[in-house]
């Protein structure tokens, strides 16, 4: 059985390969020295960023930075070189199943293109049998998100230095003929001295003339209306199937710049289709305490029509970096001015320390061969250990409505709670009160699991790597856990009550 799920597992990693245009891929002079050296990527295309033989255990892995649907993004320590990185890690079963090869193929080819100050910059990738790595420039100031809820929002002269640092990257984005698509405060990281760059090219969308190659069957989707993005960011013309323009990114631009302003996004409401509804209506208010420049700007990024924003229009960026707003901005020598001070992050973690986490957090194949047998549970596991699988912004804000005081966030994943005739998508959190509550992120609303140290009374069973029970005398809830980490939230769960 063993060796036929090695032999099935081979042949989905060449088959992956072939599929993703990266089988060729040869490092010229021999080395895996993660250098800058040329290197032959295939036949018709050469990368910058080298395919390493390395493997996860070349690494200590540290915090988790971000998870997205199929992939997260680790802090990560090369063993023998002490550098640090942030890693991609992407679940190769998870992309073949939804389609996402040419989402991740177009990432990493547009990574390699791209050569700017205000842009994270992709150092290598490797691979093994179950995910794809990529080593990405790690942004130690974190994320402009967090920045912004920390402070409550950001004086006018933060919020300026920000948006022109946004404006610099994006003015050259477009122009090589890229729309980012997804332009948010999340995807805005902080160098540990406080320079912008922007992270996230999954959802980016080349137009037809652009200067960067793609190779054959990378591409972000067929369509350039296809709804891509987040919704407070979003712009009128996505929402009316409209075909993706540079006024995308501009219009999320006029949105951060609200947010580092007033601290909340301009469109944000009880629900995504209430937040929809406040964007197509332009049903935006402008606090008192905004200048007459802010207001401006903003006013001018959200119009409904893209061609009429600063920076889409005739006149190019000059129309938007010519605004009064940014009037005491030095464009020329921007990136030598002294950013904005960093709030530190205030958070103290709980569990294990972040540093001691076992590669098959990462998915690596050499410790996930249990994941076929149900009776098995990761055993190189440490006994109660705590993963923490959340985003900063994800328990430090969206989540604190359904904490105590000086409660904080173990565990957190978006789930399917299974039920008999429909399944519905939960947030579930394991905290350290200790307490076990979900949440429906579109209603807000909260269910609590009774917490009992008994396993009598509280109990966790395990059907597959990616399905779960949590039993308790009243009831029996069912989730399913599309990154299969069903035993992490079993030993996370476990952990607690022995604690």
């Amino acid at each position: 059985m063993i060796m036929w799920r090695k032999r099935e597992m081979l042949a989905m990693e060449k088959d992956f390969d072939s599929k993703l245009g990266i089988h060729e891929e040869k490092n010229v002079s021999g080395k895996n020295n993660g250098g800058n050296k040329d290197v032959l990527r295939s036949k018709s295309f050469a990368f910058r960023a080298p395919q390493e033989n390395f493997t996860i255990q070349d690494f200590e892995l540290g915090k988790i930075y971000g998870v997205g649907s199929y992939s997260k993004v680790v802090r990560a320590k090369k063993k023998d070189t002490g550098v640090v990185y942030a890693l991609k890690i992407m679940d190769k079963k998870f992309i073949t199943k939804e389609n996402k090869t040419a989402y991740v193929k177009l990432e990493r080819i547009v990574l390699d293109q791209l050569d700017h100050p205000g842009i994270v910059r992709l150092f290598f990738t490797f691979q093994d049998s179950f995910s794809l790595y990529m080593a990405l420039e790690s942004c130690e100031g974190g994320e402009l998100f967090d920045q912004i809820t920390r402070k409550g929002r950001l004086s006018e002269e933060e919020a300026c230095f920000y948006a022109a640092e946004v404006v610099d990257a994006l003015e050259y984005i477009h122009s090589l003929g890229l729309i980012h698509r997804d332009i948010k405060p999340e995807n805005l990281l902080l160098t540990s001295d406080g320079h912008i760059k922007i992270a996230d090219f999954g959802s980016v969308k080349p137009m037809q003339d652009s200067s960067i190659t793609v190779l054959p069957h990378a591409a972000s989707d067929d369509k350039a209306c296809t709804f891509v993005g987040t919704a407070a960011y979003v712009p009128p013309e996505v929402l009316n199937s409209s075909p993706a323009t540079f006024g995308n990114d501009l219009w999320a631009l006029g949105c951060i710049l609200y947010q580092m302003l007033s601290g909340t996004s301009p469109f944000k409401d009880a629900s995504e289709w209430l937040t929809f509804q406040r964007i197509i209506a332009r049903d935006i208010r402008f606090p008192n305490y905004f200048s007459e420049e802010a207001k401006d700007l903003i006013d001018r990024l959200l119009d409904m029509q893209p061609s009429r924003r600063p920076g889409a229009g005739p006149e190019g960026y000059d129309a938007l970096k010519m605004h009064p707003f940014f009037k005491r901005i030095d464009w020329v020598n921007l990136r030598k001015q002294t950013p904005p001070k960093l709030v530190l992050e205030q958070v103290v973690y709980s569990g294990d320390d972040d540093s001691s986490w076992n590669p098959s957090h990462a998915g690596d194949g050499s410790t996930r061969q249990n994941d076929g047998n149900s009776d098995a549970g990761p055993s190189s596991e440490a006994s109660g250990h705590i993963t923490r699988l959340a985003s900063i912004d994800s328990y430090d804000s969206k989540w604190q409505e359904f904490l105590d005081p000086g409660e904080s966030v173990l565990m957190i994943s978006t789930l399917k709670k299974i039920r008999k005739i429909t399944n519905k998508k939960v947030q579930l959190i394991l905290t350290n009160k200790p307490k076990l509550v979900y949440v429906d992120p579109s209603k807000a609303i909260k269910g609590d699991v009774i917490w009992s140290d008994n396993p009598n009374e509280l109990n966790v069973q395990v059907t597959s790597p990616s399905l779960f029970k949590i039993i308790t005398p009243r009831k029996t809830m069912a989730f399913e856990d599309s990154k299969q980490r069903a035993w992490q939230w079993k030993k996370a769960i476990e952990g607690l009550q022995n604690r």
